[in-house]
């Protein structure tokens, strides 16, 4: 009786065995064909995707063309670029929409702003530009304060157009520069025209895109702002080496555990970078317009960046190895 018992017990247990056995085998089954299920979407319309960065780029050409007709530039200037005068007011005034309101017909291209204390949040000052000439705005700003202007209650910094522009084109050169010497090193380093091209053309399609949604929000770019976009090549070209290298000149695992394991990398880093520079720029946002002018060109560029890295990119990148597979049995 008791040996019966012994067996049915057994018996019981092997079955639960079985089945938390069988329960796995599912759960992985599950796995593999939703794994698998999305290998061969991307496969069947990776191609479809490219509709998307083709229609943006298009976009992007037709609206930098259509804006430099209007306004004889591709982008809006503050007067560092320009030429200007800047007045910083010491201490509490009105309101800066007040200020604004009431010199706007008055000064050429007023801009007004308040800095704080980054501590007590208390304010500190006023900050006025304008291209008006400095005589002109202190002769306005004195009749609407209704006191003189000295240099224990303000500062007037003037900067000459000829000066402005000089600068702009230096900015414009080291862009330019850092671009080129940045094509030189991916050639370097893929030895491949059509790899290299995609990660240039990535790089180029982010500074591009985000150019013109600078414009579309209307931002006067400054002197930080071309700096920002300096700093935008290194972060839009890092992602896209990253995916180029695993798809290349890795051999471990097929080609979409390659794509996944380089998508977790560099989507981890870029979004590392985006919250960083997002928390940066709110902080720095009351107090200074130059830094969060270049945090928002910045995150701007790291959201068309992974747009660009894991849809145009890895898509030309996928026809590619496609192509060379198909044509000599391995990526050449």
């Amino acid at each position: 009786m008791d040996e019966s018992i012994n067996k049915t017990d057994e018996s019981e247990k092997n079955e639960e065995i079985n089945q938390g056995k069988q329960d796995k085998r599912d759960v992985q089954e599950k796995k593999e064909t939703k794994s698998f299920s999305f290998k061969e979407f991307h496969k069947k319309y990776y191609k479809h995707l490219l509709v998307l960065p083709i229609i943006l780029l298009i976009f992007s050409f037709g609206y930098l063309f259509y804006f430099y007709n209007s306004t004889g530039d591709y982008f809006y200037k503050d007067i560092s670029l320009t030429g200007g005068t800047t007045v910083t007011i010491i201490g509490k005034t009105a309101p800066s929409s007040v200020i604004q309101s009431s010199l706007s017909d008055k000064l050429e291209d007023l801009n007004v702003r308040e800095i704080y204390d980054l501590i007590s949040n208390e304010q500190k000052a006023t900050v006025l530009e304008t291209k008006s000439d400095s005589e002109t705005t202190r002769n306005v700003l004195e009749e609407y304060l209704g006191y003189e202007l000295n240099e224990e209650n303000s500062s007037f910094e003037f900067t000459g157009s000829a000066l402005s522009q000089s600068f702009f084109k230096q900015l414009i050169f080291a862009i330019l520069l850092a671009f080129i010497f940045m094509t030189i090193v991916v050639f370097i380093l893929f030895r491949n025209l059509i790899p290299s091209g995609v990660v240039i053309l990535s790089a180029f399609a982010d500074i591009l895109m985000t150019l013109v949604t600078v414009n579309l929000l209307g931002i006067e770019m400054s002197s930080g702002g071309i700096v920002a976009f300096l700093m935008l090549i290194g972060y839009s070209v890092d992602t896209d080496i990253l995916l180029t290298t695993r798809l290349l000149k890795r051999r471990e695992g097929d080609l979409y555990e390659r794509i996944f394991g380089a998508f977790k990398t560099g989507i981890t880093m870029t979004l590392t970078s985006l919250v960083a520079i997002s928390i940066a720029l709110i902080i720095v946002n009351p107090f200074s317009i130059i830094l969060s002018q270049i945090f928002t060109v910045i995150v701007i560029g790291l959201f068309f960046d992974i747009f660009n890295t894991w849809v145009t990119n890895l898509s030309l990148l996928e026809w590619y190895i496609e192509h060379s597979e198909n044509k000599h049995g391995g990526v050449k």
